[in-house]
């Protein structure tokens, strides 16, 4: 069974080096720690997995995480879901019908999935400057 935790809404500035410090300011334990970053540029994604021990270590690390006030937001803190597995694809058809001939088959008709769009983008925040709120101004203490 996997002790995950989902931690989400980071800054884009947070390592794993800064969640394992706030971890252990809170006593917390994590076997551990990895910080999603996008492959070609290797900013982080904004979230990151927690492998926690047990039960009772998730559940401690999610009360602790969840909404809790970091620069100007609120990070998300939820146990993880499985990855969603990209299973063989299904034609378009119905049965017995042959791949590519469906009514939605043919020049200009994508069969690919809407895609989602970033927010639009803003100004990038100061990594490790600018006003933090408390809960960030104790972590930095920490750390």
């Amino acid at each position: 069974m996997s002790f995950t935790v989902f931690l989400g809404n980071l800054p884009t500035w947070v390592t794993a080096d800064d969640i394992k410090g706030w971890l252990s300011a809170e006593n917390l334990v994590a076997d551990a720690i990895k910080v999603i970053r996008n492959p070609e540029t290797q900013e982080s994604k904004g979230f990151a997995f927690i492998e926690a021990p047990n039960t009772e270590e998730m559940n401690a690390i999610i009360r602790r995480f969840d909404r809790a006030p970091l620069e100007d937001r609120l990070l998300r803190a939820n146990p993880a879901q499985p990855p969603k597995g990209k299973g063989p694809a299904r034609p378009a058809g119905g049965p017995g019908q042959q791949p590519g001939t469906g009514p939605t088959s043919g020049p200009g008709h994508d069969q690919r999935a809407p895609r989602r769009h970033k927010r639009g983008g803003g100004a990038k925040r100061q990594e490790n400057g600018g006003s933090q709120s408390a809960f960030a101004e104790e972590l930095a203490k920490v750390l």
